[in-house]
């Protein structure tokens, strides 16, 4: 099988650009963190947005990293798993893509109408619809032109996002009168029912360090560039967070966060900037959730390209424009999302945990098995850990994943319906497999 490289004449993305793809792709600023913290308090909150990154965020960049510069060709991790386990298990991976992506980008358009709905509340279901199909076909038209365009965007509305956030703390530090962690009040029962949900939430702000692998052939030295991206957007996610969260904690009562609350915090805890924040953060919350459409979009359009370039989808699905761009897969992918894009949101998060997870598990499995079988490929950065290092690392995701699971189980509201349904799908996926592999053997008679 011969992957096609990117045209030598096509501008790639760097490493500026791709950090903030990155940042766009996992996290795009502080938003949803009021309703971590009204779900399950302060003190949970914070414990899950520090031991999160540390058993999940860090050993995902890290193997990631290795992976992608091992191995840094258009379609990224489906690539991966294909190279370590053959057609089936690539073709797994992209299907366990495939659905959390769906899941995925429901979510955004969802985040822009409910912050529309603080400001201009009772908005019609004409308007929802209208504007749900605005932030999923602006970033369309805009990814259309390539990778690069993509990346310049998310590094001016990233930049935003963080002064913004950055404004919001520095302003919060004359009126903090408690501890961020602090209770206020009697201590509260733990809802059994939230927790599950609280950190499902928690840890969707920390995943999607593999995503832009996808376009690794649009990266310029990509095998240098993605391992440098990672090491400098984890810490930058992390700023993101803790910079407004904590000094917003110490100045407010957390009692009264909600969802899409972060315009009223800012009118609270900023002083004489608040009332200008709580504008800036209305708009720069609907920036952020079309720029992480936009930046996911540009990864996941390229998993329907790579599968139809092995002859398991149609090959018009293979088809590229005279720059590069895999037009008819950001075409058929934004048309799925669009019918998808009104699903309920919690539900939505539960299932997209567990289906990343199933992703990423076969991409931790594939980098050991790589080791196992061609001990000499190796890209610029590799891990100084043998096989069984690489093991217990994986195994810490592996095992934040359980625990949150088991939570999602014992909420009857939704979560364990949605995690069913996510497990059903995905094990719908060699079922696929052997369909489209006999539909292409036929074809090739």
């Amino acid at each position: 099988m011969r992957l096609r490289p990117a045209e030598a004449s096509t501008p790639r993305l760097r490493l500026l650009g791709l950090v903030f793809v990155l940042y766009f792709t996992v996290s795009g600023g502080a938003f949803t963190l009021e309703a971590l913290v009204a779900d399950v308090g302060p003190v949970v909150a914070l414990t899950a947005l520090v031991v999160i990154p540390i058993l999940w965020a860090i050993p995902e960049a890290l193997l990631i990293g290795e992976l992608a510069s091992m191995l840094p060709v258009e379609g990224g991790y489906y690539r991966w798993v294909q190279r370590a386990f053959g057609d089936r298990w690539g073709f797994l991976n992209a299907w366990c893509t495939w659905l959390y992506s769906l899941v995925e980008m429901s979510l955004y358009p969802a985040i822009v109408v409910q912050y529309l709905g603080a400001v201009m509340p009772g908005l019609a279901h004409g308007w929802i619809i209208g504007v749900t199909l605005l932030v999923i076909w602006i970033p369309t038209l805009l990814n259309l032109r390539g990778a690069v365009p993509v990346g310049r965007v998310s590094v001016v509305i990233g930049m935003l996002v963080l002064i913004c956030f950055g404004l919001l703390g520095l302003f919060a530090l004359p009126h903090m009168t408690h501890a961020p962690w602090a209770t206020l009040g009697p201590p509260q029962p733990i809802r059994w029912s939230s927790l599950g949900a609280g950190l499902s939430l928690a840890l969707w702000n920390w995943i999607g360090w593999d995503n832009a692998s996808t376009v690794s052939g649009e990266i310029e030295d990509a095998g240098r560039t993605y391992p440098k991206a990672l090491g400098l957007a984890v810490p930058l996610v992390a700023l993101g967070y803790f910079v407004p969260l904590l000094p917003a904690l110490a100045a407010s009562d957390w009692r009264t966060w909600r969802e899409g609350g972060w315009p009223d915090i800012a009118r609270e805890v900023a002083g004489p900037i608040g009332p200008a924040l709580a504008i800036a953060l209305v708009v720069l919350a609907i920036l952020s959730a079309t720029a992480m459409f936009n930046s996911l979009l540009l990864a996941y359009s390229r998993i329907p390209l790579s599968v139809a370039r092995d002859r398991l989808l149609p090959p018009w699905l293979a088809k590229v424009d005279e720059r590069d761009v895999p037009v008819r897969s950001i075409l058929l992918a934004s048309t799925f999302y669009s019918i998808l894009a009104l699903l309920p949101f919690g539900e939505l998060i539960a299932a997209d945990v567990l289906l990343y997870a199933l992703a990423l598990g076969l991409e931790f499995a594939a980098l050991i098995q790589l080791r196992r079988t061609e001990p000499q490929l190796r890209g610029p950065f590799r891990l100084p850990l043998g096989r069984a290092g690489l093991t217990v690392l994986a195994l810490c995701p592996m095992l934040v994943l359980m625990g949150v699971t088991f939570l999602e189980f014992r909420d009857g509201e939704f979560g364990g319906r949605a995690l069913l349904t996510a497990c059903g799908a995905a094990a719908a996926g060699p079922f696929v497999y052997s369909w489209l592999n006999r539909r292409r053997t036929l074809s090739t008679r």
